[in-house]
């Protein structure tokens, strides 16, 4: 509860700092998928697909991600998937990007498994630079928050590699929006 409280907290001040996301003249800034509905569970395709860990039954197919109505200004993007349910208390983090040019609307289907031109990669729990799906263990599923941000830095203004942590921490001040999207996982 403590995370999920921790979440909400800094995404409303996320949005704080640049005002709300249905602001501007545009519509409001939107996250969708075509792979999956806010609150649903996620195709198996879209888990882990780590041999050496039994919960991750997947193939590592990142979900296609497309998103709507930036607000005025916006200069880039970054993007997380982070499991709050996971490795209580602290969660787990699935997937860092940041530097998306503000040409770039979304990811197609498998398109964020590895980097490429679109984003800078960050570094997940799993110390990985690209999306990594989910390795839920049995029990009640996990909740998987994708964050979009639209930021005012230029795309190539932050370093490669930053946790999850440290690119808040960089975006302090300079996130104009969020949107979010979440799907749950538990093992088939």
């Amino acid at each position: 509860m403590l995370i999920r409280s921790s979440i909400l907290a800094a995404t409303v001040a996320l949005l704080a700092a640049g005002g709300a996301p249905g602001a501007n003249a545009q519509g409001v800034f939107t996250l969708s998928s075509t792979g999956f509905k806010d609150g649903e569970r996620l195709a198996t395709k879209f888990a882990g697909n780590a041999k050496s860990n039994p919960n991750c039954v997947g193939e590592n197919v990142s979900p296609a991600l497309s998103w709507a109505n930036p607000p005025a200004g916006t200069k880039s993007y970054a993007l997380l998937m982070f499991d709050v349910d996971g490795r209580p208390p602290g969660g787990v983090s699935h997937w860092v990007a940041y530097g998306i040019p503000p040409s770039v609307t979304g990811f197609a289907e498998g398109e964020a498994a590895k980097p490429g031109e679109k984003y800078v990669g960050g570094e997940s729990t799993m110390k990985l630079p690209s999306y990594f799906g989910p390795c839920t263990p049995p029990g009640p599923p996990h909740h998987y928050i994708f964050t979009l941000m639209a930021t005012d830095l230029e795309p190539a203004a932050l370093k490669a590699g930053m946790s999850r942590e440290e690119l808040l921490k960089a975006l302090d001040g300079h996130a104009k929006a969020a949107t979010s999207l979440v799907g749950t996982f538990s093992k088939p």
